[in-house]
């Protein structure tokens, strides 16, 4: 069994992750910012670790990643604020990077979203356009870590209950979903965790009707 440690604790597709991973009987630190979630993430099985990754150092989170198997980044600034997106999911994701590193953990799973990447080509005057610099920057940065690592690439993320089935590939031709349950990620986080031919990997994908497992091991 292995220890996880979540970035995003308390954010719906961590939420969801954590008791998929309990359940498998690994132990899991989930990272909030306010410490009245406490509660919340303890009913999940996880513990709660209070941290707020926005301010907090890399040495920092190294001391918080120390024992870790794994480090899921499933955190996000939620949009809205270009300057707070930026620190949050450009600097503090690779803060938290290098912090692996430092830390001697190797593996890396990093949550992203269908169509990342450096070229993403969203025009600079619209609104999702610092986003899409963020998870682009952060993404580079992790391929170039030297981590183990992976990155997942939903499509537009849905509260639909999760099926356990995906289509991997970037979805929306013949009348295909481009939506992707949360809990289809949690699944694929699951999944993906537990699956060593995922590292080195970013893997898109979105609701369909391939169970995960079998999606991922045909990779």
């Amino acid at each position: 069994m292995a220890n996880y440690l979540i970035i995003g604790g308390h954010g719906k597709v961590g939420m969801l992750t954590a008791p998929l991973l309990v359940k498998e009987g690994h132990t899991v630190t989930s990272v909030i910012r306010n410490p009245e979630q406490t509660a919340e993430i303890e009913a999940t099985g996880a513990t709660a670790l209070v941290l707020d990754v926005e301010t907090a150092s890399q040495d920092e989170m190294a001391r918080a990643f120390n024992g870790q198997d794994a480090i899921v980044w499933s955190a996000g600034a939620g949009g809205g604020n270009p300057e707070r997106t930026y620190a949050v999911d450009r600097d503090a994701a690779i803060r938290s990077m290098d912090a692996a590193g430092q830390a001697g953990v190797k593996r890396y799973l990093m949550v992203s979203y269908q169509g990342a990447s450096a070229q993403h080509g969203v025009p600079e005057d619209s609104s999702f356009f610092p986003y899409a610099e963020s998870k682009g920057a952060a993404d580079e940065h992790l391929r170039n870590s030297g981590l183990d690592w992976t990155i997942l690439g939903p499509g537009a993320l849905t509260l639909d209950e999760p099926t356990g089935t995906i289509a991997v590939g970037s979805g929306g031709g013949d009348g295909a979903s481009r939506d992707t349950s949360r809990g289809n990620v949690a699944q694929a986080i699951r999944v993906a965790l537990a699956s060593p031919n995922t590292i080195g990997q970013q893997i898109e994908f979105t609701d369909g009707e391939e169970p995960v497992t079998a999606a991922f091991v045909q990779l």
